[in-house]
């Protein structure tokens, strides 16, 4: 596979990426866990928003040097990088590691959000990844993120590419939200 260069623009972001991005308060951090080349970093770095990713693949971090803060790290086998940290969005695609669901929830800051899509149960007969390992089973994602307000979820089949994905939306409540009235509104697109 062909080295992406500093100069290449990077694969585009996820829909659902995009979609849910207006939660994001403005000029909140966002964080990328497991951002790879970068594809969500260029995305928020472009709508003002100071970006952090992290990743364990040296090489994939060169291709967004100067993007925003990059952490080269191993957070399936090394301690979590930004502990302590809390983000205005924490943007993960693609990825899944169980143990870390707890601090990826724990990461999102007082009326920030969670952007989360990755691969689930039924992949295996479409493709890779294959390893219920790395498969959300139904419901997971909702039951990691039961601290937060779920603004949108969806758990099914995607045909283009196919693949089997569970994907959500959540935000971590401001203090004194909970009880709200009206409750906060969040600007959902038009169906």
């Amino acid at each position: 596979m062909p080295s992406l260069s500093c100069h290449e623009p990077p694969q585009p972001p996820s829909a659902w990426v995009r979609r849910f991005s207006p939660l994001v308060p403005a000029g909140a951090p966002v964080l990328d866990v497991a951002c790879g080349r970068g594809r969500h970093l260029h995305w928020f770095a472009a709508r003002g928003h100071p970006v952090a990713g992290v990743d364990r693949d040296g090489e994939a971090l060169a291709a967004v040097r100067g993007v925003g803060e990059l952490i080269e790290a191993d957070i399936e086998t090394g301690p979590w990088p930004l502990a302590g940290r809390r983000f205005g969005a924490v943007v993960v695609t693609n990825y899944l590691w169980r143990p870390l669901l707890p601090t990826v929830v724990a990461s999102v800051a007082a009326g920030g959000v969670l952007i989360y899509e990755t691969f689930a149960l039924g992949n295996a007969g479409v493709g890779k990844p294959a390893n219920p390992d790395f498969l959300l089973r139904p419901g997971e994602l909702l039951h990691a993120c039961a601290a937060l307000h779920v603004v949108a979820y969806e758990d099914g089949f995607l045909a283009d590419p196919a693949r089997f994905v569970q994907r959500i939306a959540a935000v971590r409540l401001a203090d004194g939200e909970p009880g709200a009235n009206p409750p906060p509104r969040y600007l959902l697109a038009a169906g």
